[in-house]
């Protein structure tokens, strides 16, 4: 027999007697209550399943403006939770088919939460975004190396070709001292893939995307280093603090199922 409701999940933390942020509505308005078990609680809400099942969410992932909608409830439940207590924040749109199954997810994987909660405990993340104007090294690189707009073909052609190799190297040097420099603060770090230019929102090369898990009495130390590796040719900007989500991920995790059959 279909179920009609599902239980959708945004987190997990300690069970230390925090109670659920009182009128904390999640994805599609729906009200957040707490499941304890085993020593740790999941944040979760009741969910329909003719929006939420298996074969609605198919449709829904493609509509950008309903995932923007549930992206942001997601993770406002997120971050109202992690305010007070440290919590592993579980994928988008993760759905199962009533409470006892959330209630066995926290018994099975009990070690792993608990591993994750200590490794976030006091913790924050700060995002690092680093970008240049590759075409304008070029051109820079090109000036020195082309001899002139009296230069030979073959010769410009070449210039043009070392210049843009030269950028390449100085651009991957510069995140490198970036990244190490920031390393030396942060408690551990983690350098994504470099955002699309129509992800980003800028024109220029983004050279680093880092995630840097850093005590929170450290931020503004943090922030400063961060302050220091500014207009050394690159443009770099500082986001956070967040919750630690690029540092959540739990050792050998299964795959949440979204289901719509009981």
């Amino acid at each position: 027999m279909m179920n009609e409701y599902g239980t959708y999940l945004y987190a997990v933390a300690r069970d230390t007697g925090h109670a659920c942020p009182e009128g904390l509505l999640g994805v599609a308005g729906t009200p957040v209550r707490a499941i304890p078990q085993a020593g740790l609680v999941a944040y979760v809400s009741t969910v329909p399943l003719d929006r939420f099942g298996a074969e609605p969410l198919r449709e829904s992932m493609e509509d950008l403006d309903w995932l923007s909608e549930t992206a942001r409830a997601h993770h406002h439940v997120v971050e109202a939770v992690a305010e007070d207590q440290p919590a592993v924040p579980v994928r988008l749109v993760t759905v199962y088919s009533g409470d006892e199954q959330i209630r066995e997810l926290l018994s099975r994987r009990h070690d792993d939460f608990a591993e994750v909660l200590t490794r976030i405990a006091g913790r924050q993340e700060w995002g690092v975004k680093a970008y240049v104007d590759l075409a304008a090294a070029v051109a820079e690189e090109q000036a020195v190396e082309a001899g002139g707009p009296g230069a030979a073909y073959l010769r410009r052609r070449q210039a043009s070709l070392h210049g843009r190799e030269e950028a390449w190297r100085q651009a991957a040097a510069f995140a490198e001292r970036i990244h190490d420099a920031l390393s030396t603060v942060a408690i551990a770090s983690r350098r994504h893939r470099a955002q699309d230019p129509q992800l980003s929102g800028r024109t220029e090369l983004m050279i680093l995307n880092g995630a840097y898990l850093v005590e929170r009495d450290r931020g503004e130390e943090f922030a400063r280093l961060v302050d220091e590796q500014r207009g050394q040719g690159a443009d770099v900007e500082l986001t956070g603090p967040w919750v630690p989500y690029s540092f959540t991920d739990l050792a050998d995790p299964a795959e949440p199922e979204v289901l719509g059959d009981g």
